[in-house]
């Protein structure tokens, strides 16, 4: 049997069709495997019925939810790509995603029926696509789109016939574009069955489990745990947006026994005044990825008796890189653990060689997770993907037992005097300061060193916090040549969904107000 993603569906629903697959809490649905296959099915049998086929790419502009889900395996099903794009990109950013990846066909639910009417009114030179589907309940139209429900009411659910196998394209990725335009990385049939089989082999799962998918669906750290529930036959539970104080009432009632998070949205649950009162003991482990966790809030956590581990992953990846678990975490403080059961990693210097423990260089990665490609983008496919590694970008360090530190981006890098400055080391402290709920260092211009870092904050509110008590605070902790020129404090910090800070589009805000 040649692998097919939505044959795993087909495949699990035939295994367990009564089990509990997927909880849409927003739109109060509960599905088990069986019905969840089944309306699958009709939502594959309605797209080639309009004349999807294998290869086409189809645009997903939903919010988490159970259609969202449901449109993914179908359209793995029948082979056809499928383009994730960010909920949170403005038209411009859209159009760009959509026109790059050549979708022809974009499905949209209502919160994008604005947004989606501007972009089709700019005709075929903004995009190519012809076919507009929109998830609604039929209440409200739009003239240029079909009505999906209609569609799905004029097919069966037989299985469809699979097309699109292994190495088969099945999505496109966008990166985040922190640091320029966003780049669609894609990933095949094989690379995402093994990215499934590499977190259930890594992660502790069990029979019986109850995943909360906290995280955009259209990112990796959203899809890939949700497809790996079907892998393992437990079940997905999701809701629509973030919300910190309904999170907590989800993990209740929902008994959940793990998760997926950014250190941004724990930091926010854990404001909550309410977090105390509610019955966590279902929750065995969440895993926190998106940036180092501070120590400060792992104690926060430990004070409530949730275990918080770390995950180090990439779109490029499918997801799993690296992962801190168990009684490593408080050992290994901010590392970002080991490789995947079936991931490799090594740190290198310029000329791809291994680096002594220690030693800052180049963090690349090796597994059947990794992506096919860029789409559309050869040259920087050669250049990311030389020698058969990943190559991540990130500048990372190795000790002596095999753990992977990562020290910042290469592109973030900031050279001071001769000397290589990193961010987020500098970032790791200040974050633990009382008071400072978000930071971001970033280097600007200085006429005798070239780069000196500025450390910009978000202060929680009522503090008193100022500058003069940051530099003092890292005159202690690090090197004199590393410790910022100046403390900045301004209202907020752009974020990716995932919780990196947009630095790209801090410089550009930062340049707008000068």
């Amino acid at each position: 049997m040649r692998n097919n993603v939505g044959h795993l569906l087909a495949k699990r629903a035939f295994l367990h069709p009564d089990k509990e697959a997927f909880v849409d809490v927003h739109q109060n649905k509960r599905l088990t495997y069986s019905r969840f296959n089944e309306n699958t099915n009709r939502t594959a049998n309605a797209l080639l019925r309009i004349g999807i086929e294998k290869g086409d790419r189809v645009g997903l502009l939903l919010m988490n939810g159970v259609e969202f889900m449901e449109f993914f395996f179908a359209i793995a099903k029948i082979g056809a790509v499928c383009v994730l794009l960010n909920t949170r990109l403005a038209p411009d950013e859209l159009t760009y995603i959509i026109r790059d990846s050549g979708a022809r066909t974009l499905v949209y639910g209502n919160d994008f029926r604005k947004v989606m009417a501007e972009i089709q009114a700019r005709g075929g030179k903004a995009t190519a696509v012809t076919k507009w589907i929109h998830v609604g309940d039929g209440r409200e139209r739009d003239e240029f789109a079909q009505n999906f429900e209609e569609l799905k009411g004029k097919v069966i659910n037989a299985e469809p016939e699979c097309a699109g196998f292994e190495d088969d394209p099945l999505f496109i990725m966008y990166t985040s574009g922190t640091t320029g335009l966003p780049k669609g990385a894609v990933q095949t049939h094989n690379s995402v069955l093994w990215a499934a089989l590499s977190m259930a082999a890594t992660w502790e799962m069990r029979q019986g489990d109850r995943f909360f998918v906290a995280l955009p669906l259209f990112h990796v750290g959203g899809l890939m745990p949700a497809v790996m529930s079907v892998y393992c036959g437990t079940a997905t539970v999701t809701v629509k947006a973030f919300d910190p104080s309904l999170y907590w009432k989800i993990i209740e009632s929902e008994r959940i026994t793990n998760s997926l998070l950014v250190p941004t949205m724990l930091t926010l649950m854990l404001q909550v005044p309410e977090k105390d009162t509610y019955d966590l003991s279902s929750f065995r482990w969440t895993s926190v990825a998106g940036a180092p966790v501070p120590i400060s809030l792992l104690e926060s956590c430990a004070a409530l008796g949730l275990r918080v581990e770390q995950l180090y992953g990439l779109t490029e990846a499918c997801g799993p890189g690296c992962q801190l678990m168990g009684g490593d975490v408080a050992r290994k403080v901010g590392s970002a653990g080991k490789p995947f059961l079936f991931t490799e990693v090594r740190v290198v210097d310029l000329d791809d060689q291994d680096v002594p423990p220690g030693t800052p260089g180049e963090l690349i990665l090796q597994g059947k997770n990794v992506m096919r490609e860029y789409w559309n983008q050869p040259e920087e496919s050669a250049h990311t993907l030389r020698g058969g590694w990943l190559h991540t970008g990130d500048v990372a360090t190795v000790d002596e037992e095999g753990f992977v530190y990562i020290v910042d981006r290469l592109k973030d890098m900031i050279i001071s005097g001769g000397e290589n400055i990193y961010p987020a080391e500098i970032e790791k402290i200040i974050a633990g300061i009382p008071g400072v709920v978000q930071v971001a260092v970033i280097g600007e211009p200085d006429p005798k060193w070239g780069e000196t870092p500025i450390a910009y904050i978000v202060a929680q509110a009522g503090s008193s916090l100022d500058e003069k008590g940051v530099l003092e605070y890292c005159q202690a902790k690090i090197a004199r040549y590393k410790i910022p020129k100046k403390a900045r404090f301004i209202d907020s910090l752009p974020f990716t969904p995932t919780g990196k800070v947009q630095k790209r589009i801090l410089r550009e805000r930062l340049a707008m107000a000068k």
